[in-house]
C-alpha cells in the first residue's frame, strides 16, 4: 500500500502539490478558528444546586434542606460524587458525573428530582441549579467606581445596567454581583401602633401584597372599536406604599403609614466586597459557558462594556483588575515563542546534518505542512488551542522531521552514491531511495504514535490536561507520515537536483569519531556491556531517590492570599479587618498596585464562604519591576506581611483555587479528611491532625477551619405556653424572622427596576439582644404577649459550616507542600497521625487533595505503560517477523529510561504525570532509532553481507539519520526547558525526561546495540558463522 502510495505521488506531482496548498489553506482557516484559552477545560461534568434559606442555621439547613437533597439525588445513573456544604442561610450540593455523560441530561435527571421534593422543603427558600459555568469559567472581574456615588446606587447600576447588558454576550452565562447594597423599601411596624389597630405582622404583609398589582379585565365595545380595560393598582413609590389601606377601626381606614415607617432600605447582606484597603466596593464577575472561547468572551465583553460607557451616570467607571485574555496571551506567547524557537534550532541542525540547503528547506516544509493539518483535525475534534495542546505541537516538533529526514537523507544518499543513478530516471532514483525506508519508516511513526495512544485512558484532571497532548501529538505524526511519502518526495524531485559526493562537515566529523568506537566496542564488548549494566542498578537507586508530586504548579501570574478570622466575627468587622490587611499589604508590598477583597457569599451562590472567610485579589506590577526573587521572593514577603496580624492565610490562584475546590471540594495540595457523626468530635479529632501536620517538614499553609466559636441566641419555644395563647411554632418563627431578617412582601417595579418590599423590624433590635429579649408576639386574638412568656432565650456555640460528603459529615485539614515531593509527604503524616491521633469507632480518614490525584493517575499510568510496551512489541513484531529482533530493539528502553532517571534527579525535580509523559514519549523515540538500525542491518544481511559487515556497514551509514532524529528531537524541546511564561513548569519536567533520555539511548543504542544484534540478531547457526 505505502508502495502505491509513493507511486501515485511521484507520477501526479503537480496534483500532490496542489493538495498540499489546499490543505495549507485550510488547515489556516481552521487555526484562525480555533477556540483560544489559556487551560483545557478541567471541569468534569458538574450540576451544582444552590438553595439559600435567609435565617436558618447549619444544622437547620442541613436538616431541612441538605439531607432530602441529597436521598433524594443518591441513585442518579453515571454520578461519581455527592457533596454539601451547609451555612448560615444557604446550601451548596454538588454532584459530579462520570467523564463524558451529558451535561443537559445531567441537568434534566437533577432538575426532575428536585421538583420532585420542592414541596417537602421549607417555605420561603428560593434557588435551584446553578448556571452551567466551569472553574475556568471566572474570566473578567471588574469593579464599579464612581466618587460621590453610595453603595447602593453602585450595585444598581452593575444590576440593571452592566448586567443585563453583558449576560447578551456570545459565551457569557452570567455575571455575579458582589457587595454594595440592593436596594429596598423597608416597611417597619411600629409595635404599639400595630397593637392598638389589632393587626399583625402576617396581615400587614398580606395587605401589602394584595394591593400591589395592575390587571386587566377585559374588552369593551366602543361602536365599532374595542376598549381594553385595564385596572392600576400597582405601588410606584414610597408614598404609595404608605396610602394602603390595612384596615378599618371605628370607621376610619388604618393606612400603613399610620402604623410603620416606609424608608429606603437594603437587603441583609451575606458577603461584602473592599478595595486597596479604602473601604467598601461594588464587584462584577462575568462567567463564561463551558467550552467558550475565552478570548472572545472577552473580547465582547470589553467591546460591550465600551458601548455601555457613554450611557452609564457621570461619574461611573468601572476598572477591571483581572481579564482572562491576558492570561490567555502570555500562555499561548510561550508556546508559540519556544515552537518559533525550535524552528529555528531544528533548521539550523538540517543544514549541518544534510550540508545541502536545498535538501534542508525540502524537510523543513514538513513543519508547517503538518502543524496546519494538525489544525485541521484539531478542529474536527473540537479541541481548543490551549497550553496543553500546542504544547504538546511544541513537543512533537522535532519528531515532526523524523520521516521526512529519514526519506530525504536516504534520496540524497541514492542520488549521490546509487550506481544506477545516471541511468534509470531521476524519479525511480528517488522513488526506490522512499521506498526503502517506507516501512521501517511507518513502522517507527506508528510506534511512536501507539505509545501515545494509551494516555487517552487517563481520567480526571490529568486526563483534561494531557489528552489533549496525546492527541496533539498523534494527530502531527500522522499528518507527518502522510505527508512524508507523499509531498516531501515530490518536493524534492524539484528541489534536490545538484547533490555532493562528499559528506558533509558535522556528519563527517561525527563518522570520523564513531567508527574508531564502533570497532573497539565490537572487538571488546564485555567492559561496555559491564558498564551499561552497572549505569541501570545506578540510575534505579536514583530513582529510589527522586521525590513523586502530581502536578508542577503552574504560575498563572495572579495572586489571591485566603485570610480566615475568627467564626463570629461580624461583617462589619470583617469588612474593616480586610481594609486593615489591604493596606498593610499596599504600603510594605511594593509589587501590589491594588487589591479587591472578597467575603462571604455571592449574590449566585457559586462560592458561598463565611463572612469570617476573604478572597484577597492582588493587583500586580508587571513581573520585570519586581524586587529580585521572583515570585516565590514575593510570596515569602507577603507571608511576613501577614504574620503579624490576627488571622490564618493561605495563597493560590484564581484557577487552582476553582479548579481544586471543584475537584476535591477544597483548596491545597494535601487534604486530610476526618468522616464521622458528632461535630464536636470531628472538629477536636481536625484540630489534633493539624498540629501534626505542623510539625513535617515540608508544611505549609497548613490550618483546619475553625468550624465552632459561632454565636447563637436559643430561642426554645414552650409548646404548652404558646398554645395558650393560640400561637404556633411556626407563628412565633414567622414573627421572629420578620423582626430581624425580614419578610417579602412583593416588588416594587421601578423603571427597569425591580425593588423588594421588606417587613422588618426597627434597626434597634437588630442590634441589641436585650431589645430582641423583650419583642412582643401577636397573637390570633389581636393582642400581644412577651416573647419570654412563650419561649425561653439562651445563648449556645454552634458550628460554622457542615460539610457532608456520600452522606457522611466530615472535616478536613487542608496543608500546601512545599521543598519536598507530596507522596514522601503524605507517607510520613499517614504514619504520624495514625501514632498521635487514634480514631473513635465509626470515624475514619482519607488524603485527598492533589495527592489523590497523584496516586490515581499512578495507577493509571501503571497499566497504561504496560500496555504501550505490549502494542510497540506488535507492531515490532509485525514489522521484523522475528521475537529476537522485537525485543532486541525493546531493549533500547531500558537506557532510554536511565538518562530520565538522572536528568530529572539533577534538575531537582519530581517524577509527576508530566514527567511520566515523558518517559511514555522516550519509549517510542528510543525504540524508533533501533528500528532504523536493525531494518538496515536485515536489508544488508539479504543483500549477502556477513554478519560483522552487515553491522559495520549499516551502523556506519545509518549514524547520520539516529543522529539527526535524535538530536533534532532533543534541541527541539530545548525552548522548553527555558521557557518561562504561565504553564511552562509543566513542559519542563516532560522536556527534561526526553532530552536526558535521548543522550544514553542514542549513546548505547549506536555502540550496545550493534553488539546485541551480532551476537542475538539472527539464528544462532548464522551467528556461529560469522
Amino acid at each position: 500500500m505505502l508502495q502505491r502510495l509513493i507511486r501515485f505521488a511521484l507520477a501526479q506531482r503537480l496534483f500532490v502539490l496542489a493538495t498540499a496548498t489546499l490543505l495549507a489553506g485550510i488547515g489556516w482557516m481552521a487555526f484562525r478558528s480555533l477556540p483560544i484559552d489559556a487551560f483545557p477545560d478541567a471541569s468534569g461534568v458538574q450540576v451544582k444546586i444552590i438553595m439559600k434559606a435567609p435565617g436558618m442555621t447549619p444544622e437547620e439547613v442541613e436538616t431541612r434542606i441538605a439531607i432530602p437533597i441529597e436521598t433524594e439525588m443518591l441513585g442518579i445513573p453515571h454520578q461519581r460524587m455527592l457533596r454539601s456544604m451547609s451555612k448560615y442561610g444557604i446550601v451548596d450540593v454538588t454532584l459530579d458525573f462520570d467523564d463524558g455523560t451529558d451535561i443537559y441530561w445531567a441537568r434534566q435527571q437533577v432538575a426532575e428530582r428536585l421538583a420532585g421534593i420542592a414541596d417537602d422543603l421549607p417555605p420561603g427558600i428560593d434557588g435551584g441549579m446553578a448556571p452551567i459555568t466551569t472553574p475556568l469559567g471566572e474570566m473578567f472581574m471588574f469593579t464599579i467606581e464612581g466618587e460621590g456615588y453610595s453603595l447602593t446606587e453602585r450595585r444598581s447600576v452593575l444590576d440593571w445596567t452592566i448586567r443585563p447588558a453583558l449576560r447578551t454576550v456570545p459565551g457569557v452565562a452570567d455575571v455575579n454581583a458582589l457587595g454594595g447594597l440592593v436596594r429596598t423599601f423597608d416597611v417597619i411596624p411600629d409595635p404599639a401602633k400595630m397593637a392598638a389597630a389589632g393587626l399583625s405582622t402576617a396581615t400587614l404583609r398580606e395587605k401589602l401584597e394584595r394591593n400591589n398589582r395592575d390587571d386587566g379585565a377585559g374588552r369593551l365595545a366602543d361602536g365599532e372599536e374595542a376598549l381594553l380595560v385595564r385596572s392600576e393598582g400597582s405601588v410606584r413609590n414610597e408614598d404609595d406604599l404608605r396610602a394602603i389601606v390595612v384596615a378599618i377601626r371605628s370607621g376610619a381606614p388604618v393606612r400603613v403609614g399610620d402604623i410603620a415607617t416606609v424608608r429606603t432600605g437594603s437587603l441583609t447582606r451575606y458577603g461584602v466586597v473592599t478595595q486597596d484597603g479604602e473601604g467598601e466596593a461594588v464587584e462584577g464577575l462575568v462567567l463564561g459557558l463551558a467550552g467558550a472561547n475565552a478570548r472572545e468572551v472577552v473580547e465582547g465583553v470589553q467591546k460591550k462594556l465600551a458601548e455601555l460607557a457613554p450611557s452609564l451616570p457621570k461619574g461611573i467607571g468601572i476598572k477591571v483588575f483581572y481579564n482572562r485574555a491576558a492570561l490567555v496571551t502570555k500562555a499561548i506567547g510561550t508556546v508559540s515563542t519556544a515552537l518559533l524557537e525550535a524552528t529555528v534550532l531544528v533548521l539550523i541542525l538540517l543544514g549541518l546534518f544534510l550540508g545541502n540547503v536545498r535538501a534542508a528547506l525540502t524537510v523543513a516544509l514538513i513543519l508547517p505542512l503538518a502543524a496546519l493539518s494538525t489544525f485541521i483535525l484539531m478542529r474536527a475534534f473540537g479541541m481548543s488551542a490551549n497550553l496543553m495542546s500546542l504544547g504538546g505541537l511544541a513537543i512533537a516538533i522535532g519528531l515532526l522531521v523524523d520521516a521526512a529526514v529519514v526519506v530525504v537523507e536516504n534520496i540524497t544518499q541514492h542520488l549521490a552514491r546509487d550506481p544506477t543513478a545516471g541511468r534509470l530516471p531521476r524519479l525511480h532514483v528517488i522513488f526506490r531511495a522512499v521506498r526503502e525506508v517506507a516501512m521501517p519508516t511507518a513502522a517507527g511513526m506508528g510506534i511512536i504514535m501507539i505509545v501515545f495512544l494509551p494516555l487517552l485512558t487517563l481520567h480526571g484532571l490529568e486526563g483534561k490536561l494531557f489528552v489533549p497532548v496525546a492527541l496533539a501529538i498523534v494527530f502531527a505524526l500522522a499528518s507527518s507520515l502522510l505527508l512524508s511519502l507523499t509531498v516531501i518526495p515530490v518536493a524534492a524531485s524539484y528541489l534536490v537536483t545538484q547533490v555532493a559526493h562528499t559528506e558533509p562537515w558535522l556528519p563527517r566529523t561525527l563518522h570520523g569519531w564513531y567508527v574508531p568506537l564502533l570497532d573497539r566496542a565490537l572487538a571488546r564488548p564485555r567492559p561496555l556491556l559491564v558498564a551499561a549494566g552497572a549505569l541501570l542498578v545506578i540510575s534505579f537507586g536514583i530513582y529510589l531517590l527522586v521525590g513523586k508530586t502530581f502536578m508542577p504548579t503552574m504560575d498563572e501570574g495572579d495572586v489571591i492570599v485566603g485570610v480566615e478570622k475568627l467564626p463570629s466575627v461580624s461583617l462589619e468587622q470583617t469588612a474593616a479587618l480586610d481594609a486593615r490587611i489591604q493596606a498593610e499589604l499596599m504600603r510594605k508590598v511594593p509589587e501590589i498596585i491594588g487589591v479587591v477583597g472578597r467575603a462571604g457569599s455571592d449574590e449566585l451562590g457559586l462560592d458561598p464562604m463565611g463572612l469570617n472567610q476573604t478572597d484577597t485579589f492582588l493587583v500586580l506590577k508587571p513581573p520585570d519591576e519586581w524586587r529580585p526573587g521572583g515570585k516565590a521572593g514575593l510570596i515569602e514577603n507577603l507571608r511576613a506581611v501577614l504574620a503579624d496580624l490576627p488571622i490564618k492565610f493561605s495563597f493560590t490562584q484564581p484557577i487552582e483555587m476553582r479548579v481544586s475546590e471543584m475537584i476535591i471540594g477544597v483548596r491545597g495540595d494535601v487534604a486530610i479528611k476526618v468522616f464521622g457523626r458528632d461535630l464536636a468530635t470531628l472538629d477536636d479529632l481536625a484540630r489534633r491532625i493539624e498540629r501534626v501536620v505542623r510539625e513535617i517538614a515540608g508544611s505549609l499553609d497548613v490550618y483546619t477551619v475553625q468550624n465552632d466559636g459561632v454565636q447563637y441566641l436559643r430561642i426554645v419555644v414552650d409548646r404548652l405556653a404558646a398554645g395558650r395563647f393560640g400561637l404556633n411554632v411556626e407563628d412565633i418563627q414567622d414573627a421572629l424572622r420578620t423582626q430581624v431578617e425580614g419578610q417579602r412582601a412583593g416588588t416594587v417595579i421601578d423603571g427597569n427596576q425591580r425593588v423588594p418590599v421588606v417587613v422588618r423590624g426597627p434597626d434597634r433590635i437588630r442590634l441589641s439582644p436585650a431589645e430582641f429579649g423583650a419583642l412582643h408576639i401577636a397573637t390570633p386574638d389581636d393582642s400581644q404577649v412577651p416573647l419570654s412568656a412563650v419561649a425561653k432565650l439562651e445563648r449556645a456555640g454552634g458550628p460554622v459550616k457542615i460539610d457532608r460528603e456520600l452522606g457522611s459529615r466530615y472535616s478536613v485539614v487542608i496543608a500546601n507542600v512545599s521543598g519536598r515531593d507530596l507522596v514522601g509527604f503524605v507517607e510520613e503524616a499517614r504514619a504520624k497521625i495514625a501514632a498521635a491521633v487514634p480514631l473513635p469507632t465509626g470515624y475514619q480518614l482519607s488524603f485527598g487533595g492533589q495527592f489523590e490525584n497523584q496516586q490515581r493517575a499512578s495507577a493509571r499510568l501503571s497499566l497504561v505503560i504496560p500496555l504501550a510496551l505490549a502494542l510497540i512489541f506488535v507492531l515490532l513484531f509485525s514489522t521484523f517477523g522475528s521475537v529476537r529482533q522485537a525485543l532486541l530493539v525493546l531493549s533500547n528502553i531500558p537506557f532510554a529510561l536511565v538518562g530520565g532517571i538522572v536528568a530529572l534527579w539533577v534538575a531537582r525535580e519530581y517524577l509527576s504525570v508530566p514527567a511520566s509523559v515523558g518517559f511514555i514519549a522516550l519509549l517510542g523515540i528510543a525504540v524508533l532509532n533501533g528500528v532504523v538500525l536493525v531494518s538496515y542491518f536485515n536489508q544488508l544481511h539479504a543483500e549477502g553481507l556477513p554478519l560483522l559487515e552487515c553491522v559495520k556497514q549499516g551502523a556506519a551509514r545509518r549514524l547520520r539519520p539516529v543522529l539527526m532524529t535524535a538530536s533534532i528531537t532533543a534541541f527541539g524541546l530545548v525552548p522548553l526547558l527555558f521557557a518561562t511564561g504561565p504553564g511552562s513548569e509543566v513542559q519542563r519536567p516532560l522536556a527534561i525526561v526526553v532530552i536526558g533520555g535521548l543522550i544514553t539511548a542514542t549513546a548505547l543504542t549506536l555502540l550496545i546495540l550493534p553488539i546485541l544484534y551480532l551476537r542475538f540478531g539472527q539464528p544462532k547457526s548464522e551467528v556461529a558463522g560469522v
